[in-house]
């Protein structure tokens, strides 16, 4: 079955159900042409291979080996330098930097970069009374509030992550042109080094050299900017085309945390991601998985399984849905907290300024791909309103749009 096509990107719950008659827990499919693997659709059976580093290793060398390097998921799944991509003492040092850096970042500094940041997006579009949500506000948001972060400036964060938007969509060079990009930032933040997370990654105690710097903020910036982008977008989707969370965010009977947590439960932004590599071949529900092939996790088809997924249950407060991996390859707890603020305050302050808010097509139209869940665009129309009074100059959200 192919994660790649525009089918399967138009209704990947539909896809996902028959894979589920099918194949049960384990579905052999298609990353790309050519790229085959294997989906984890079964949450009992995702946490036991996720919590099984020993014989579910990430690293993907042995893959790597025969993989085709033209296509369009190797720059995605090759092996890297950085805290996803290694295993046992390399991973760990890895993710101890990673975790200590993120530690020396204040949360009301998040708070306060996100607010002086979506006001100024806000202004740019609010007296035209239409906008694209995604290019105009939920990218240029999460890819500024990330620049501030780890302390890139934007002219070299805009190229690094141009490169890292279209790795994501497969174009087979992007990798190359986004590590030289990082690198170049990395060498200058070496010798005047700042406040902020790149120059906390190159003093830590670990000895990082320039290169596993550069990949530590490539696993940073790509997480933090597409997939928070994302969440933010599927977020604000639902409160306009559902009823349970329209009004009533409004109206303060459902919050928008719980619409987040209803979008991470079933319409998560990184659906299928979690790579391992057997290091030979595994029997696992009665399925043989060939050795050093990938097996990924499909956190939006376990998130789903009948098995766990109780309709009408309550999912106020509940974090078992599998949107943050699980094991020691999740998402750091750290960068979970930051990325929720980043998500709840943006969607908070646009609501704030243009409560009336609507869907402007017909239906939704999804990026292709076979890792993320991605609006095309967001086009939505409202009543004109002024600007807001801003203390600090507003963005122009055309010199970072895509």
């Amino acid at each position: 079955m192919s994660l790649y096509s525009e089918e399967f990107a138009a209704d990947p719950l539909a896809a996902y159900r028959k894979m589920r008659q099918r194949y049960r827990s384990l579905v052999p499919v298609w990353l790309a042409p050519g790229v085959a693997a294997t989906l984890v659709i079964g949450y009992r059976t995702a946490l036991r291979i996720m919590h099984d580093v020993e014989h579910f290793p990430a690293d993907p060398t042995r893959w790597e080996q025969t993989a085709d390097p033209e296509s369009s998921v190797f720059e995605v799944l090759r092996r890297r330098s950085n805290a996803l991509r290694t295993t046992g003492r390399e991973h760990e040092r890895y993710r101890g930097a990673i975790n200590e850096a993120l530690t020396g970042i204040d949360r009301f500094e998040v708070e306060r970069i996100v607010d002086t940041t979506a006001q100024g997006l806000i202004n740019d579009f609010c007296e035209l009374g239409a906008a694209d949500l995604r290019a105009q506000y939920a990218y240029p948001l999460t890819f500024w509030v990330m620049c501030g972060l780890l302390g890139l400036e934007p002219d070299a964060a805009h190229s690094a992550w141009a490169e890292i938007a279209a790795m994501l969509d497969g174009v087979a060079d992007a990798g190359p042109r986004f590590g030289a990009a990082l690198y170049a930032v990395v060498q200058a933040k070496r010798a005047s080094p700042g406040e902020d997370v790149i120059s906390r990654l190159i003093e830590h105690p670990a000895g990082l050299t320039d290169i596993e710097v550069v990949e530590q903020t490539a696993l940073l910036l790509g997480p933090g900017t597409e997939p928070t982008c994302n969440l933010i977008t599927n977020a604000v989707l639902l409160t306009l085309r559902d009823e349970r969370f329209g009004g009533w965010v409004h109206g303060g009977s459902v919050s928008v945390q719980d619409a987040i947590a209803e979008v991470l439960f079933t319409d998560t932004p990184l659906p299928n991601f979690g790579a391992s590599y057997p290091r030979q071949p595994l029997l696992i529900d009665d399925v043989w998985l060939p050795a050093h092939q990938p097996v990924l996790i499909s956190y939006a088809a376990c998130n789903a399984d009948p098995a766990v997924d109780q309709q009408g249950f309550d999912r106020h407060g509940n974090r078992s849905h599998l949107s943050w991996g699980a094991g020691a390859h999740a998402c750091p707890a750290r960068a979970q907290d930051i990325a929720e603020i980043i998500v709840r305050r943006a969607i908070d302050q646009l609501l704030d300024a243009i409560p009336d808010l609507a869907f402007a097509e017909e239906a939704a139209v999804w990026r292709p791909g076979p890792f993320h869940r991605a609006l095309a665009a967001l086009p939505v129309i409202f009543p004109p309103c002024s600007p807001m009074n801003l203390a600090m100059p507003p963005m122009n959200s055309k010199e970072y749009s895509r």
